[in-house]
């Protein structure tokens, strides 16, 4: 949704045009002051490339052959896989698989009593069902096995859906041996979306990828039905390794050991973890990896273990993140601000913010491939590059030996409970910051464990044992958290730190999409160097980044990049490249674009069972002038999930961009029906009151906006336009001073201040808020100048 005026279909009176005229064109006249107020660079690396070794070109047109086969050869790591969690990720429902108590069992959550029983041999749940009313329903199938077990239940359309009631397998003793509810807060109806019955707790959605062998989504969008297939039930030998035919073949013929180099089939996924980390002579304080992991091994893990967003149902093994899935940024709600985990995020962004991950550790180093055990137990397995008789002491962890403080684990990857009972390490492997935990409103592992203390007597406790100078070692949380709360204030020390080749590429990648809503012509060349990363999740985020500038700066920079190695860059300099003319490309790139659009819808058709998804889609149909389309799009993801705001609001936008606003405001009102405190829809509302020239009922949109989401600048500043615009002065100040206290760096919100105050006549008032500017944005000489100007009205 923008803030732009669309036509109004109807005549306005002279009063209308005057309210119209005055709301946007004090927005236009503000935002060309915050131009005003706020106005990059090394050498390009090298020419981007595709992480990771080239697969294997037998394995190209290889297929599936089972854990049964690779077993036949590979016997130890058969045996090792035998019994693990990858083994067990899902099982048909029988005696042997089925660990709950289904011998009549209840439980009750929010008035629903679940009853889990036997029936002719079958395991059986009568619960509440798409209607509200109990019903029995048998246990297909199992998910999971520790510490906790869920259970699916086949439905109609070759759909299954997870019981929200799941059985907690540990010991008595630990608190398990018991039915619970994963989401034991929540009240969740047979009308909520987050139902056990409704889509988003479908296993063919959100689980199926990561927890069967060569699985095929199959959904079709016609029927909104699946047809879901796999190879094996389980994440076998092949989840990892790919399809193994060719290496089957190889091995038949293979006659003693292969010469290196010989194609065998397989892509390599060697960790050689044994003999890759050595002690340099002396008394060295951490182990150097004298050889390289297989780059693909690492990636390998990646897909399943991020939080990410699909690309490509199948890549090539070992191929990059990007080549099959998008990764989520170190943002809210997933992350805390200096990037700790928050919500479920899988590992995989947490390890690359690591000094572990930029050090060469790969998961193989401190986990089993095939048993997914640890290499070595508590100190003992960090010891292995780090040395214990610096480390593994009271003088380091503060706490006696032997105890649980004095774990490495527990200070440097506190866990946190997921679904209740699952708990979870954060993989950033960091040194805990209990001083800055009041600062960024993030968790620390001092107070984890000493929930009775604050973070100042974790820091205080720090400080007694290693003196001050700790608190001054760099990290970059206080960066990222400036970036989300601070807007354009923050863009300096943002884009820096995007800029900066010492951090790592998720860190570099975070920032840049915080530094997106504020960039200006200037930082353009350090988005022109981070085009060119070898890092692919660099080169999406640069391209995203793009999206603010005009079309002749775009095709610069994203026609490069049409025929880049990585499917995610192609398809994202595709997107951004959408609605540029034909004519305004090079000719070269002409065909790219076809090419890389095609692979886009392709990748956004795989997930036409998400509502977002066709969000996207229909927004990559607007950037393409294709309204009608889009509308399609939209009206699907609604019919999807009525609750998807960004769905009501993207239609309605598409029918102002077509001139038909007012079917524009009735699904803004539809919208409202379903979910009337969603700060977003009255926002939208009261902008097109306002080009309605509707004054009274557009200033109540706006103010409602405003006070359901306080911690938007953006909402708190329209809305005062909009009063000044009516003739509220008053209230426009008093209400722009309230929300410079929760945002004191927001660009507009000052712009507004100094404009307002000028208009009135109050020059000394409007100094006051230029001099706040000059703190914010010291570097701009525009801020110095106008408070020259202000200085010599006085």
């Amino acid at each position: 949704m923008t803030d732009s005026a669309g036509a109004s279909e109807k005549p306005a009176s002279v009063g209308r045009q005057r309210f119209i005229g005055m709301v946007l064109a004090a927005i236009a006249v503000l935002a060309a002051l915050a131009w005003w107020l706020m106005r990059g660079t090394e050498a390009p690396p090298p020419a981007a490339t595709a992480t990771g070794p080239a697969p294997s070109v037998l394995q190209r047109d290889a297929s599936y052959v089972g854990s049964a086969t690779c077993s036949t050869c590979h016997t130890d790591e058969f045996k090792a896989w035998k019994g693990s969690h990858h083994d067990l990720a899902m099982q048909e429902a029988t005696d042997a698989t089925v660990l709950g108590d289904f011998n009549d069992t209840k439980f009750r959550h929010f008035g629903v009593e679940t009853t889990f029983f036997r029936r002719d041999g079958k395991f059986m749940v009568r619960t509440d069902g798409p209607d509200g009313k109990l019903a029995d329903f048998e246990i297909s199938r199992t998910f999971g096995v520790w510490p906790l077990q869920q259970y699916m239940v086949a439905f109609p359309g070759g759909r299954y859906q997870m019981l929200p009631v799941a059985w907690d397998t540990r010991s008595k003793e630990q608190g398990g041996q018991r039915w619970f509810h994963v989401l034991p807060q929540e009240k969740l109806d047979y009308q909520n979306a987050l139902h056990w019955t409704g889509r988003y707790q479908n296993w063919n959605l959100q689980c199926a990828a990561c927890h069967s062998t060569n699985l095929r989504k199959g959904y079709d969008a016609g029927t909104d039905s699946y047809k879901t297939t796999f190879s094996e039930i389980n994440v076998a030998c092949e989840s990892c390794h790919g399809p193994g035919s060719k290496h089957v073949e190889w091995a038949a013929k293979a006659k003693g050991a292969a010469a290196p180099g010989t194609d065998k089939g397989l892509t390599p996924l060697r960790s050689d973890w044994q003999e890759a980390w050595i002690f340099p002579p002396g008394d060295a304080t951490y182990a150097q990896r004298a050889k390289p992991a297989d780059p693909a091994a690492m990636n390998t893990c990646a897909a399943c273990h991020a939080r990410r967003s699909t690309l490509a149902e199948h890549g090539p093994v070992g191929a990059p993140l990007q080549e099959t899935h998008r990764l989520a940024m170190l943002t809210a709600p997933n992350y805390h601000a200096d990037g700790q985990q928050r919500e479920e995020v899988f590992v995989w962004g947490s390890y690359l913010q690591s000094k572990m991950s930029q050090r060469g550790v790969t998961c193989m180093d401190c986990h089993d491939a095939h048993s997914l055990k640890l290499r070595a137990e508590g100190n003992n397995l960090c010891a292995r590059c780090h040395n214990a008789a610096k480390f593994d002491t009271e003088k380091h962890s503060g706490h006696k030996p032997g105890s649980k403080g004095a774990e490495c684990v527990a200070c440097h990857m506190p866990e946190q409970n997921y679904m209740v009972v699952d708990a979870r390490r954060d993989h950033a492997i960091r040194v805990p910051r209990p001083d800055l935990s009041d600062k960024l409103g993030s968790p620390n592992a001092c107070t984890q464990c000493h929930t009775d203390k604050k973070p100042q007597w974790a820091a205080a406790a720090m400080d007694q044992w290693y003196g001050p100078a700790w608190r001054s070692r760099a990290q970059t949380g206080t960066t990222l958290h400036a970036g989300a709360t601070l807007g354009a204030a923050a863009l300096p020390s943002v884009l820096a730190l995007a800029d900066n080749p010492a951090q790592p590429a998720v860190i570099r990648a975070t920032a840049l999409t915080l530094a997106q809503p504020h960039l200006q012509p200037d930082s353009f060349p350090v988005i022109q160097k981070l085009l060119q990363n070898v890092d692919p999740a660099l080169r999406v985020a640069a391209l995203e980044s793009m999206d603010p500038f005009d079309p002749a700066a775009r095709v610069q920079a994203a026609a490069p990049l049409l025929t880049d190695p990585v499917l995610g860059v192609r398809i994202e300099a595709a997107r951004l490249l959408a609605d540029v003319p034909e004519a305004q490309l090079p000719v070269p790139a002409r065909e790219a674009r076809t090419r890389a659009l095609k692979e886009y819808v392709d990748s956004l058709l795989i997930d036409a069972d998400w509502p977002s998804s066709n969000v996207t889609l229909g927004n990559l149909y607007m950037r393409q002038g294709r309204a009608d389309d889009a509308v399609r799009s939209y009206q699907r993801a609604i019919s999807m999930d009525p609750g998807l705001v960004g769905a009501w609001l993207n239609l309605a936008d598409a029918y102002r961009q077509s001139g038909r606003d007012a079917e524009g405001g009735n699904v803004l009102r539809e919208g409202l029906k379903k979910l009337p405190k969603s700060a977003e829809l009255h926002y939208a509302l009261g902008l097109l009151l306002v080009r309605e020239g509707q004054s009274p009922a557009a200033l109540a949109e706006l103010r409602l906006a405003a006070q359901l989401a306080p911690d938007n600048a953006r909402y708190a500043y329209v809305h005062a336009i909009a009063l000044n615009s009516s003739g509220q002065r008053a209230l426009a100040l008093t209400e722009l001073k309230k929300a410079l206290e929760r945002h004191p760096g927001d660009r507009d919100i000052l712009s507004a201040l100094i404009s307002i105050n000028r208009e009135s006549g109050d020059n000394a008032a409007a100094l006051v808020y230029a001099r706040k500017a000059a703190l914010v944005f010291p570097d701009d000489r525009s801020i110095r100048q106008l408070i020259a100007q202000l200085e010599g009205a006085r």
